[in-house]
């Protein structure tokens, strides 16, 4: 089965490449009645944006969003919801010289390995410009689960061995990293700055936190709730690693250090003291807040000189020139909030559909 779709209850399918006429998606299951306006889904796409600081790629695109279908009169019908965004500023002339060349990092190889053919301008569809779809079909998500008392919130936990020491989410938008601690994003800041001086570029984590799940979310054995999560940020353009809760961090601790103690609160609901399960146990949702982290490696489009091959194997050096990211994270932040809206937006109507 292809993979451009996401989702059962709730399905996401996205289309286009990055530098082909257009990009969008198409949202398939979302309830009628939702109040849902062009605004709502811009506002998402605006954090996604190239061009937004001197820590992202300097591609200027506006990504105005338009919808084509599944609204009427502010509220969504019930019907397929198809979103498209114009690109108006790709440069595929960057690309030409490198076209025979297989470039490090990038799918180009893997690409070429599968369908002996590929899209060399920016990757096609391999681009991280794809995730204009996710975050617009998230943005969708983010509206119906808000109707649950479900909010989502990410930001850039650290870059390098640089880490977030206080979360002030207050402060996560009124900084370029989206970096809760306002003085780590300093620092942050000026080392993404010497690496992109320097030719290269930097990865590190984004954190994403869900508040309001209720209990149950989650399918027994194979659509374990961090399954279908874990599938949809590995799907995410440069993310290498993703862990719940503790995570690795279970690896030091015993048993009797790593339970949660479930305990009765005022309000008569079961709950746990501590969350070191990250809000799933038995890959159903718990209550508790769900805590997800993803690692992200340093774009691969650097202008240093790389070793490689061409098409036909023969060895060559190349440079990647044009506009590019000198780190991921910043526009990671709205791609992760998406995505796992998507997920908790499926299971949240498919939970609906499981007990009388």
């Amino acid at each position: 089965m292809p993979g451009s779709s996401f989702g059962q209850s709730f399905r996401l399918t996205t289309w286009g490449e990055s530098h082909g006429p257009a990009v969008g998606c198409t949202v398939d299951g979302c309830p009628s009645g939702l109040d849902l306006t062009v605004e709502d889904i811009q506002r998402e796409l605006d954090r996604r944006r190239v061009g937004q600081s001197k820590v992202s790629s300097q591609r200027q695109e506006p990504d105005a969003v338009q919808i084509l279908s599944g609204v009427f009169e502010g509220r969504t019908t019930g019907t397929p919801i198809s979103m498209l965004v114009f690109n108006s500023d790709a440069k595929s002339s960057h690309y030409d010289s490198i076209k025979e060349l297989y470039r490090p990092g990038h799918a180009d190889y893997s690409w070429d390995a599968k369908y002996g053919f590929r899209d060399h301008r920016g990757g096609g569809r391999s681009s991280a410009r794809e995730t204009i779809g996710r975050v617009a079909g998230g943005a969708v998500a983010k509206l119906l689960l808000a109707r649950s008392g479900v909010s989502i919130v990410g930001y850039t936990l650290q870059l390098g061995d640089l880490r977030a020491q206080v979360i002030d989410e207050g402060e996560i938008e009124r900084n370029i990293m989206r970096c809760p601690d306002p003085a780590v994003a300093e620092e942050m800041v000026a080392r993404v700055d010497a690496a992109r001086r320097a030719l290269d570029s930097l990865g590190g984590v984004v954190e994403v936190r869900a508040r309001g799940v209720p209990a149950g979310l989650g399918e027994p054995v194979f659509d374990k709730l961090q399954a279908d999560i874990g599938k949809a940020m590995f799907s995410i353009p440069a993310i290498r690693g993703v862990e719940f809760g503790e995570g690795f961090g279970v690896i030091g601790l015993r048993g009797s250090e790593n339970n949660d103690p479930f305990v009765r609160r005022e309000d008569g609901s079961i709950g746990t003291t501590s969350n070191r399960h990250g809000g799933i146990l038995g890959g159903i949702s718990t209550g508790e807040e769900i805590i997800v982290r993803l690692a992200a490696k340093p774009p691969a489009s650097i202008a240093q000189p790389q070793q490689t091959v061409d098409r036909e194997g023969n060895p060559a050096t190349i440079e990647v020139h044009g506009r590019h990211d000198p780190t991921v994270l910043p526009r990671l932040v709205p791609v992760a909030e998406a995505m796992l809206a998507l997920v908790l937006a499926d299971h949240l109507l498919r939970q609906r559909a499981a007990r009388a």
